[in-house]
């Protein structure tokens, strides 16, 4: 059965590193990975191609259950088509946070979302994982950094991108993502009772992987 199978559930909010820790951590126990912010950011591209405004909550919910979404050998396709690039832009991160508030997107999603719990086992990120996807997640990881350490995370990665950057818009964009992560009436991005919390604020990515593979070996058996 697939409440079987171990999953590790980080959550936190935008820019905080934990896609990139919760890769790395699949990739060192040989677990499929489950990236639930890219599922928002395709919504929002699929709506901004079909002209769906993201605050349309019912077309918004009836579009998704239409999308055929995959990952496969690291790209992200759309209807097969390869999206990967594009939903990285500001503008579908922006986006991605303006569908999700929407609790006919996430419920037509959820499913979508436990099917990729299979063996040997997951490591999924994103805002809502130990709080409403994976309850029953072995590992429950709050992962986060100061605003400002994350706009700087940001800004860099941008710019490394050779894209437009300027840091007080990226700064801003993401203190609203924030309130919006933490105040929406579903599935608000939360620190469950049962997770534990890591600061990256003065970790690398390899300090933190290892936090959490050393949290993993306390509860996995």
């Amino acid at each position: 059965m697939s409440s079987a199978i171990p999953v590790i559930a980080i959550d936190g909010p935008s820019a905080s590193g934990k896609g990139s820790v919760a890769e790395r951590v699949a990739d060192t126990l040989g677990y499929h990975y489950l990236d639930s912010g890219a599922l928002y950011r395709i919504v929002a591209l699929a709506a901004h191609d079909k002209g769906i405004e993201w605050d349309d909550a019912d077309a918004l919910g009836t579009m998704v259950v239409t999308l055929n979404i995959t990952f496969k050998n690291g790209e992200v396709l759309l209807n097969g088509m390869p999206v990967t690039d594009a939903i990285r832009s500001p503008a579908m991160s922006n986006g991605a946070s303006q569908v999700a508030v929407h609790p006919q997107v996430r419920s037509a999603l959820l499913a979508l979302q436990h099917s990729f719990r299979q063996s040997p086992g997951l490591v999924a990120d994103g805002r809502d994982m130990a709080s409403v996807v994976f309850p029953d997640a072995k590992l429950k990881i709050f992962l986060t950094a100061n605003v400002e350490e994350r706009t700087n995370r940001r800004y860099k990665q941008l710019l490394g991108q050779g894209l437009d950057a300027e840091y007080e818009k990226i700064l801003s964009d993401l203190k609203a993502r924030d309130e919006r992560d933490r105040s929406r009436s579903s599935a608000p991005l939360i620190q469950t009772e049962d997770a534990v919390f890591l600061d990256t604020d003065n970790r690398n990515i390899q300090e933190a992987v290892a936090f959490v593979l050393s949290e993993y070996k306390k509860v996995h058996s």
